[in-house]
């Protein structure tokens, strides 16, 4: 044969174990569930006041102090689930991390303390978790529509969804704990203060509250602590018996801004450890309620933390939410489904070759499929760099289902699947993707290649193999003599293979 010249975790079992973390902006929630019967079963609930919103600095820094109460706290998480395997345990970090210049800086010794991997998600991927967890906890009726809103510590989510799905998804910079310094900084209130930040607010949540306003709902539901701590203030006043009404809640305000001081603040039925934020949380519940029109809000005990567990049954299966979004955007941009279907069965045939050597699982098969169905995606905007267009839109559009981690790698398969590679574009791939990541363009950048011609024909002979960092491949004799261009750009692959780290040799048999 002269050269060329110039894993994924098993289906959940009985019995196994999953767990999900929330990282929020002012607590840290885990869930312990097991699988039983094809339902889950909450086994254990951890929630701890972290308040990592407390330390941002409004540049993209946090403090020491912040920074170490939310690494002592997964410390203690990763304790809890440290014999569940990492595949059964998914942690996501929301809107503080999100905020943060360097959020490498903070996940790797993040992980390190937690023992998992930690992944970030953007405010609507946030947005459509929370839903979900609301959803399952309290089955909507047939065919009604529903508005969930949450209020976290540094952001606000908004969602109108119809049974389990989404319809919009929306979310703000306007969270109990950002609020509070926001607009009462040292801790000052008086009514011209709320009245100035209820305008500011309202003004900022009229982006989407006529779209909101125009769908309708039959039904609103809060979600979290803010809104469940509003609603027992409610109750314990005798306003409600849970819930928070338009009539309720000026009563809570006007309650609240009896004391000059937040620490003075005397409300019924609020913890202590609430107090320090509860002023941002009835403030953007106030403008909720006054730009949607709000009249009752139900509260829900679910959250995000729920919908993640959910969300972990579907992924990996044929309800995986992450093919219903790259359908979506194969029929948005138009892309050539046909072309997309032979590059994905020829990657994924690469890869069966080399998974075992090169320690690939299946959700990296996953990653690399969607990416082969995608690859094209940037024709829609020009053919001159088309593979840097798509690119940018998988990075930046927001993709229901994918973390902003699996969005980055989705993004540089694109990116990296043909011409030159650019020494930084691996950089924003996290160190324990960065192999599997670089393995996964090598076998896309060949898939493509040999489809380059766009047709039918079935590749008879193609055999890969690795060791290590070498690469080895072996096509059909004959089958290639055809195609001298395509034997011109495999013998070139090999310089370009170099950008990725691998030492690549196509071979004739």
């Amino acid at each position: 044969m002269p050269p060329l010249s110039s894993s994924a975790s098993p289906p959940l079992q009985d019995g196994d174990q999953i767990a999900a973390i929330d990282l929020g902006s002012n607590s840290f929630h885990m869930v312990v569930a097991r699988y039983t019967l094809g339902q889950l079963r909450v086994v254990d609930r951890l929630r701890e006041t972290v308040r990592m919103a407390d330390g941002l600095d409004g540049k993209g820094g946090i403090s020491d102090e912040a920074r170490q109460r939310a690494l002592d706290c997964l410390a203690r998480f990763g304790q809890r689930i440290r014999d569940i395997p990492a595949a059964r345990v998914r942690a996501l970090a929301t809107n503080t991390v999100r905020q943060l210049s360097a959020p490498q800086s903070f996940l790797v010794p993040a992980e390190a303390a937690l023992g998992k991997p930690i992944e970030v998600v953007s405010g609507r991927e946030e947005a459509r978790l929370i839903y979900l967890g609301v959803a399952h906890a309290q089955p909507p009726k047939p065919g009604q529509l529903r508005l969930v809103m949450d209020i976290g510590g540094g952001s606000t989510e908004f969602i109108i969804g119809r049974g389990m799905e989404t319809l919009e998804r929306e979310s703000l910079q306007a969270g109990c704990i950002a609020s509070t310094r926001r607009f009462f900084p040292g801790g000052k209130l008086s009514k011209k203060r709320w009245k100035d930040a209820l305008t500011e607010i309202g003004a900022e949540f009229q982006q989407f509250a006529g779209l909101y306003r125009n769908l309708g709902w039959q039904e609103a539901i809060g979600s979290s602590g803010t809104n469940k701590a509003i609603g027992e203030i409610c109750a314990a006043m005798k306003l409600t018996k849970g819930s928070v009404t338009a009539e309720a809640l000026p009563h809570v305000r006007d309650r609240l801004l009896e004391a000059q001081r937040i620490e003075d603040i005397d409300l019924p039925g609020l913890s202590n450890d609430r107090r320090p934020i509860i002023a941002g949380g009835v403030l953007v519940l106030e403008a909720a309620f006054e730009t949607l029109g709000l009249q009752r809000l139900m509260v829900s005990k679910a959250a995000m933390r729920e919908g993640i567990l959910y969300d972990m049954l579907g992924r990996g299966s044929e309800n995986d939410p992450r093919d219903l979004s790259v359908a979506a955007l194969i029929h948005r941009y138009g892309i050539d489904e046909i072309q997309a279907a032979r590059v994905e069965a020829t990657a994924l045939r690469l890869f069966e070759q080399v998974a075992k050597p090169w320690s690939l699982e299946d959700d990296d098969a996953r990653m690399l499929g969607w990416a082969a169905r995608l690859h094209e995606t940037g024709l829609a905007i020009a053919h001159s760099q088309y593979h840097a267009h798509g690119a940018y839109v998988l990075e930046h559009s927001d993709i229901a289902g994918f973390s902003r981690q699996e969005q980055q790698v989705l993004a540089v398969l694109v990116r990296t699947h043909r011409r030159n590679i650019s020494k930084n574009a691996f950089e924003s791939i996290p160190d324990r993707l960065l192999v599997s990541a670089k393995r996964k363009a090598a076998l896309l950048r060949l898939a493509v290649l040999l489809h380059r011609a766009h047709d039918n024909e079935f590749i008879p002979k193609l055999e890969l193999s690795a060791d290590g960092e070498k690469l080895e491949l072996i096509v059909g004799k004959r089958w290639l003599e055809s195609r001298p261009l395509l034997r011109s750009d495999l013998i070139g692959e090999a310089e370009d293979m170099q950008g990725l780290g691998l030492a690549f040799k196509p071979y004739i048999a």
